[in-house]
Formats: structure tokens, C-alpha cells, sequence
């Protein structure tokens, strides 16, 4: 048992190595926990559950269509409600992803080997909500393609200075690369899958291997494509939030109409995005038997990430009151004062509490390293990213420079319904990833395994002493 602990590899990059897995074991646990002996009931239980908000939201979505907006409980001048404030949620939580699979890739962040996989499908999964709200919150949705440049008879383009077409071209491009990011880091593992899998399931992930077979050349050509896709994906952690925070920054309103607006939503939507990684890893690591390998030194490198971001954050809830205050506009003055005392002053406090308050927590290491507290955090963090969103978007909307556009913002049932939908698709979508798809990369983490030395030989037992 010595002489194999001491074979284990000491550099830091495999500080993750626990109880001696080389890389054989590796694939054995991570290939074990995607194709089980048999089902677990706790996996169908949880699917049937999230199936059936999936149901909610396919109601909500035929309502809309038949009703139209008319539904939810927007209406002049609180003409957004929580459609928006969602949609602004979901692209944040899917920061988190692009950030730990193309950013920490260029920088060589061996920890983020354990946790990409997460963050990459999160990511795919929460702009796919994202996505959903633009399209339902137009007029007529049925025409959502108009938005899209094509030629048509009609001659008509869409109009490049509206938010909406941004939104558009960034949300498109934020999701096709991230899609061809995730699916070129999956093939080895699809191969992997389809060499210990029978039947059916071996032709399925036989299609999806695209015929990767290990050789040099494969390896080669996959990991320049990688960091070629790592590199055109690291620009989108700045340009696609900047781009949505410019649905507000353009507008002339009391607390839009400011220039802190793009790094202040790409801080917060790297804040929500690793807190949603976290509330998915800490659970997950335990239901796949992963704790070997997603240790609490990743969750303790992912918080500290978590504190810098919502260091930024509250630095701009700060800003955000200062200069409501120092531009002396009255409409800015009556928005920082329905913040702190007035009408909003319950949800904004609230808002300071779960994001700021929570965040100093994490300046604890043993907050950090510890399972049950940093989840909850994370949940607290997830709340409180949300209820922003909302401040911002129905805030501002309640608060117009004239009497005539100051208002109050009720929602519906369908509101919620649809916002539950989403998050229950959400839910729907990571139960069949980590079911059918390895939610570890195997083939990264083997690259931190490095080959057993071989042992030499005993040497030859020393013959009698011959005696001159």
C-alpha cells in the first residue's frame, strides 16, 4: 500500500487525486455515475416533478399565444415586468460557464477541469431560457423571425437601434459558441462512452463521437480547436452582458441612464452565475459519488471568485446611490430616496442583504471548504440576484421624470407561472445531462494522471560467499 501511495503524482495540479485513482479509475467513476446498473427512483422521482413544471410552462407559453401580453401584468409606463427581469437572470447565470470553461482554460486553471462540464451545460440550458422571454414578450411572437435579417418581399430590415435586435445577435452568438465549446470538449468522453456501452446506446454515442478513435492526430487537432474556441468565446463573458445592460443604459430613465451600467452587470452576472454553479455542484457531487473529484478545493476556489464579483456588485449598489444623489435631478432624488425609505426601500434592503450580507460570509475559509453553508449561501445569492434584476427593471419603470409615467407594477399568475416553467425546464434539462452525459470531463482530468513510474526489478538474491 506504500509503494502505491507513493507513486501518486505530488505537483499541485493533482492535488485533487484522492485514495489513489489513476486514470483508469477515473473513467471508471465518472463513466459509473451516467450509466448505472439501473435507474435510481430519486432520478425519475425528480424528473416527473420538473416534467410537470415543464407542463406549466407549455400552458403558459398557448395562453400567451392565444391572449397575448395582455396576460401578464404589464401595462404603461411598468411596460416590462418579470419577463425581463428573468431574462436578465438567466444570461447572467450562464456567464459563469463561458468564464470557467474559456477563461480559466487560457489561464491555465488546472481546477476548473472538475466543474467546466457543469458550468458548460448550465450555461446552454439557462440561455435557452433566457431566450424564451424576448420572443414571448413581443407583440405578435408568432413573427419572432422578423427580427432576423433576411430577405424578404417586403423589402423591410429590422431596426439595428433597437435593444431587441442586440439582444438578438448576442444571445445567438453567445449560444453557438458555447454549444460548439461544449460539444468539442465532450467528444473523447462520447468516444470513452460509446467503447463501454452495448446496443443502442453504443450507436448513439457512436454518432456523436464523430469516429474519435485517440490518435495523435485527433488529440492534436481537438485542442486546437479548444483554445480556438476558448479564445473566441472569452470576449463574450464582457460583450454579452454589456450588451443587455445596454437595454437600460440607452434609456432615458431615472436609474438606467448611466455608464456604470455594463461592468456593473457583468460583475453581477458572474456573482449569480458561479452561485448557480455551485448550488448545482454541491448536491450533485454527492448524488454521483463525485466528492473524489470535485473536492472542496474547487468549491473553495469557485467561492473565492464568487467574493471578488460581489465585492464589484456591492461597490455598484453604492455607485448607484451616490450618483442618484450627486447629479441632483429631482426624478434621480425621488428614485435613491423610494430606495432607502420610500416604496422600494423593503426590496432594496432585502436585495443588500442577500447579496452584500452574504457575500462577507466568504471571507471565511471554513465557510468556503464547508458543504451545507456555502449551499445556502449560494440559494441566498441566487434570491437575492433575482430580486435585483426586478428592482432595476420595475424601479426605474415606476419612477418617469413626469407624473404621467410614474406607476405600479402587480403580477399575474401567469407572470409567475411562466417564470416557474422556465426554471423547471431548467431543472428538466440538467436531470437528463447528468444522466446521459458525463458531467465530469474524463478526458482533462486524465491529463492530470500521470503515468505510474514502472517499478524496477528486485534485484538478484546474493549467491553464498566463496571463501578465497
Amino acid at each position: 500500500m506504500s509503494a502505491a501511495r507513493d507513486d501518486l503524482p505530488r505537483d499541485d495540479d493533482a492535488r485533487w487525486v484522492r485514495g489513489g485513482h489513476d486514470m483508469g479509475s477515473v473513467t471508471d467513476l465518472v463513466a459509473g455515475a451516467v450509466a448505472p446498473a439501473r435507474t435510481r427512483k430519486s432520478w425519475l422521482l425528480m424528473l416527473l416533478v420538473t416534467f410537470a413544471g415543464v407542463g406549466v410552462l407549455f400552458v403558459s407559453v398557448l395562453w400567451l399565444f392565444s391572449e397575448y401580453v395582455g396576460i401578464w401584468g404589464i401595462e404603461i409606463p411598468v411596460a416590462w415586468g418579470i419577463a425581463i427581469a428573468s431574462f436578465v437572470w438567466w444570461i447572467g447565470i450562464g456567464h459563469a460557464g463561458t468564464l470557467i470553461s474559456a477563461v480559466l482554460l487560457l489561464a491555465k486553471q488546472p481546477w476548473r477541469r472538475s466543474i467546466n462540464r457543469f458550468a458548460e451545460a448550465m450555461t446552454l440550458f439557462a440561455v435557452a431560457c433566457a431566450g424564451l422571454y424576448p420572443i414571448l414578450h413581443l407583440g405578435r411572437p408568432e413573427h419572432f423571425y422578423w427580427l432576423v435579417p433576411y430577405p424578404s418581399t417586403y423589402g423591410a430590415w429590422p431596426q439595428f437601434g433597437s435593444p431587441l435586435v442586440w439582444d438578438l445577435f448576442a444571445i445567438s452568438t453567445y449560444l453557438t459558441v458555447s454549444l460548439l465549446f461544449w460539444y468539442l470538449g465532450l467528444i473523447p468522453d462520447l468516444a470513452t462512452m460509446r467503447d463501454r456501452a452495448t446496443g443502442l446506446k453504443a450507436k448513439v454515442y457512436g454518432v456523436f463521437a464523430l469516429g474519435w478513435r485517440g490518435d495523435a492526430r485527433h488529440w492534436a487537432r481537438h485542442q486546437r480547436g479548444y483554445l480556438m474556441l476558448g479564445g473566441l468565446a472569452t470576449p463574450l463573458v464582457v460583450s454579452v452582458h454589456t450588451v443587455v445592460s445596454f437595454d437600460f443604459a440607452v434609456a432615458q430613465l431615472p436609474g438606467w441612464h448611466m455608464t456604470m451600467f455594463p461592468p456593473y452587470f457583468v460583475a453581477g452576472a458572474i456573482y449569480s452565475g458561479f452561485a448557480m454553479v455551485l448550488t448545482l455542484v454541491i448536491p450533485a457531487r454527492r448524488w454521483l459519488r463525485l466528492t473524489d473529484v470535485i473536492t472542496d478545493d474547487h468549491l473553495d476556489a469557485a467561492a473565492k471568485l464568487m467574493l471578488a464579483s460581489g465585492l464589484i456588485v456591492a461597490y455598484g449598489y453604492a455607485s448607484e446611490i451616490f450618483f442618484g444623489w450627486y447629479s441632483g435631478d429631482p426624478s434621480e432624488l425621488s428614485l435613491v430616496h423610494s430606495h432607502l425609505a420610500g416604496h422600494s426601500a423593503p426590496l432594496f434592503w432585502t436585495v443588500v442583504t442577500l447579496n452584500v450580507g452574504s457575500a462577507m460570509f466568504l471571507w471565511s475559509r471554513r465557510v468556503r471548504r464547508s458543504v451545507v453553508p456555502l449551499f445556502v449561501l449560494t440559494l441566498l445569492i441566487n434570491v437575492g440576484m433575482w430580486l435585483e434584476r426586478y428592482l432595476i427593471v420595475i424601479g426605474s419603470l415606476e419612477h418617469g421624470f413626469l407624473p404621467s409615467t410614474k406607476g405600479e407594477y402587480t403580477a399575474t399568475f401567469w407572470d409567475w407561472s411562466t417564470f416557474l416553467g422556465t426554471l423547471a425546464f431548467f431543472g428538466f434539462l440538467m436531470l437528463l445531462f447528468v444522466r446521459f452525459v458525463p458531467a465530469v470531463a474524463m478526458a482533462e482530468l486524465r491529463e492530470m494522471v500521470p503515468p505510474r513510474r514502472a517499478l524496477r526489478p528486485p534485484p538478484p538474491p546474493a549467491g553464498p560467499e566463496v571463501t578465497p
